[in-house]
């Protein structure tokens, strides 16, 4: 049903063309493995390293810059990206481990219904015991199809190593898992070493944690920041000469105060008809009961528009998929995401308090939605390779993972 006054949707995601889902792919284009596009246009390289930092949007990079002064210097020739969508981390790391939009893979957001069994599941780190991740993502990964022809790493926390999230979407190659971040680049500096030709992963969510604890505007997450750019400059020393050492984001961040941290469940006529809630505080998936009549649904949605229109956007599923939200969405995804989406637009976090922690409402950062503060990430090129021979890299062969 058509809304009165709806702001303007964003434009979706330019799934295929400047998106997280394009870094991987066109990596291991430039590294000269068939059957790649070089959507990115990467230069040509016998090592690619991919630093993953959770959670450091481009407005955050630009407003902080002075707080991280190594990552300062490629800021001028940053690349702006989009995340997936949503912005979270469960459905950008499966696009950047698969090549491919939501809507294929399948991880449409933080808590996302199984149809199969009738309840919400988490996609980040509570995976439900009756959901298999390589059934949940049955498409091949960029990492499995790489080392069928070079060495893939993975270089995180160990605890990540077999989690089902790792399962799903990051599954492939070698996996070395190591607790500080001083340990994890060693291991980086040491398999990139040991090999002619290398993709490498390097995981780190510091940042991420500090913003959802404290606020992206607080000295801990500041001072996080500077640890972090400390240790990337370690990083870019350590590597081989003819490594391309690349930064990129899931998502960025905003800050939601204690007072507009909403919890919905209090207001009757918002719940009622929704069988299930999902999503996360700042993109909602609201699972409706299946008996709703037509209009029953089109009441709903306007009672969600009438309480929240001038901040957040509502939007039916076939709103979502036809203005291409979660790129082209294969029928079994269909009924993962929300009969109805409510969308953040501005410093708001909407919470079932009937289904989530009480330490939700704690949380200061948030993220999901299409803002340009939550949705737009870097690609910052943190060394060029230097020296040694360059692979032909053309991205030719059976198109893009």
């Amino acid at each position: 049903m058509p809304f009165p006054h709806r702001e303007p949707l964003p434009s979706p995601p330019a799934y295929g063309a400047s998106t997280l889902a394009e870094v991987m792919t066109s990596a291991a284009a430039a590294l000269g493995v068939d059957g790649f596009t070089n959507a990115l246009a990467l230069p040509s390289s016998k090592r690619i390293a991919i630093v993953m930092v959770d959670g450091l949007g481009m407005a955050l990079l630009r407003k902080y810059a002075a707080h991280a002064p190594f990552l300062r210097e490629s800021l001028d020739s940053a690349r702006v990206l989009s995340s997936a969508f949503p912005s979270t981390t469960a459905a950008s790391l499966a696009s950047l481990g698969t090549g491919l939009p939501p809507g294929q893979h399948g991880l449409v957001g933080y808590d996302v219904l199984d149809p199969a069994q009738g309840r919400v599941v988490n996609m980040l780190g509570g995976w439900d015991d009756g959901v298999d991740p390589r059934a949940w993502q049955p498409h091949a990964t960029v990492f499995e199809r790489v080392s069928a022809h070079l060495p893939v790493v993975t270089v995180s926390q160990p605890r990540f190593g077999d989690s089902p999230m790792t399962r799903a979407a990051l599954r492939g190659g070698t996996f070395v898992g190591a607790d500080t971040i001083h340990a994890r680049i060693d291991a980086a500096a040491e398999h990139l070493a040991k090999a002619p030709s290398t993709l490498m992963y390097f995981y780190l969510n510091d940042l991420d944690k500090a913003g959802h604890r404290h606020g992206v505007d607080s000295r801990e997450w500041l001072r996080t920041l500077e640890d972090l750019d400390a240790a990337l400059k370690l990083l870019a020393r350590r590597v081989p000469p003819d490594t391309l050492l690349l930064l990129t984001a899931d998502h960025g961040m905003v800050d939601v105060p204690p007072s507009q941290r909403i919890d919905y469940s209090e207001h009757p006529e918002l719940v009622e008809g929704v069988a299930h809630t999902g999503g996360e505080a700042r993109m909602l998936h609201l699972y409706l009961d299946p008996a709703l009549t037509s209009s029953e649904r089109d009441a709903l949605a306007l009672r969600w528009h009438e309480a929240f229109g001038s901040r957040a956007w509502v939007l039916t599923r076939d709103e979502a998929i036809t203005g291409g939200y979660f790129g082209a969405v294969a029928d079994s995804v269909v009924p993962r995401i929300g009969d109805l989406l409510v969308l953040a637009r501005e410093g708001i976090a909407l919470m079932d308090g009937r289904r989530v922690q009480p330490a939700a409402f704690e949380m200061v950062g948030q993220h999901g939605s299409l803002t340009r503060a939550e949705r737009e990430i870097p690609l910052l090129t943190l060394k060029k390779p230097t020296g040694g021979g360059s692979r032909r890299g053309s991205g030719k062969g059976a198109g893009r993972g």
